[in-house]
């Protein structure tokens, strides 16, 4: 039950930092025809979580109470595409060349789709 609380907690830094970031960044940007926040916290994501993985790993720096906090807490409420990236890394790493493009192919298409019909569902429903 602790772990969950500790991931909880994470969640909630990181998805206020979401906010925050992609918020600043798109009103640098001050262009709204392109998603420059949610690219740059993904970005972010994604190295932080590769940086991490390699300390982790490498080095036996993370206890699995940190990387619950850390990985699943922390940067899966900044960005679930980091978990995505580094799930994928994996893959490559463990020479399953055809899982990874299968995960990136079905994250895509399935994504994209279930947004379509979700979009479909709630058209339906308003009517």
């Amino acid at each position: 039950m602790e772990r969950v609380l500790w991931v909880g907690l994470g969640g909630f830094i990181g998805s206020v930092a979401r906010y925050g970031l992609s918020g600043t960044v798109q009103k640098w940007y001050a262009r709204e025809d392109f998603p420059l926040g949610t690219l740059v916290v993904n970005c972010l994501g994604c190295m932080t979580i590769g940086f991490l993985s390699e300390l982790a790993e490498a080095r036996g720096a993370l206890s699995a109470e940190a990387r619950a906090f850390l990985f699943i807490g922390v940067l899966g409420g900044f960005t679930t595409f980091s978990s995505f990236g580094n799930e994928t890394m994996n893959l490559l790493r463990d020479s399953e060349r055809a899982l990874a493009w299968l995960n990136v192919a079905s994250h895509l298409f399935l994504g994209l789709g279930a947004v379509w019909l979700g979009r479909v569902l709630g058209h339906a429903i308003g009517r």
